[in-house]
């Protein structure tokens, strides 16, 4: 499953019309509609400000409103693409100030879709995964290492101990959020009680989803 990494907002000029894409991370139909509502605001004086959303785990929500421009050319196909792309729980609008020259219906489409992409691509698209959370503490000699090895794991793409460092909170001791892929939580384990002796202390041991980024 797929989504965006945050808000963005791209803009294009096409035949002197001037449309703006804005795109943003949306759980529910309500956070949805809070942020069309927040562009409608902003772009009151615009010709059209055409929204779209998906949202949900199976894409249960896919919406897209013309806003004014002819039926099945703008909302429609922007949300027909947000669900071809697999992206899910985002809502776009994308703003129009009519240049005077007049598109056609297949136009239309082309320019809101391609508006759309631009969106997503200054947002940036992330895939959501189940990852493993590890919550420890070490003692402050073994952070540089964890830190070091945290670097090395990740450029190969293939090591099954692969894992980035979330947060460091320092006390007496070092606690550490590790994340890694839920196949890896064995073998990241495995690795720090080598490297501690034994003596790293593993808090918790959580799953969660993660974005990403593609």
């Amino acid at each position: 499953m797929k989504t965006v990494l945050g808000r963005g907002c791209a803009e294009q000029t096409i035949e002197k019309s001037r449309f703006i894409a804005y795109v943003a991370p949306a759980k529910t139909r309500e956070e949805a509609e809070e942020f069309i509502a927040e562009i409608r605001a902003k772009h009151r004086d615009a010709t059209h400000n055409v929204p779209a959303m998906v949202i949900g785990d199976r894409m249960q929500i896919q919406w897209g409103s013309d806003d004014g421009e002819p039926g099945g050319t703008s909302g429609t196909p922007m949300a027909q693409l947000l669900a071809k792309e697999g992206i899910t729980d985002v809502v776009v609008v994308v703003t129009r100030y009519f240049g005077g020259i007049k598109l056609g219906p297949g136009g239309l489409v082309r320019a809101y879709t391609g508006s759309c992409k631009l969106g997503l691509e200054a947002a940036g698209v992330c895939e959501i995964r189940e990852m493993t959370v590890l919550t420890c503490e070490v003692d402050y000699s073994y952070l540089a290492k964890i830190q070091s090895m945290a670097r090395t794991a990740n450029e190969a793409a293939s090591d099954p101990g692969t894992f980035a460092i979330e947060e460091i909170s320092y006390t007496d001791k070092v606690r550490l959020k590790l994340i890694c892929g839920k196949d890896s939580a064995e073998a990241v384990r495995s690795m720090l009680l080598n490297l501690t002796g034994g003596t790293v202390a593993v808090i918790s041991e959580e799953s969660a989803q993660h974005k990403i980024p593609i």
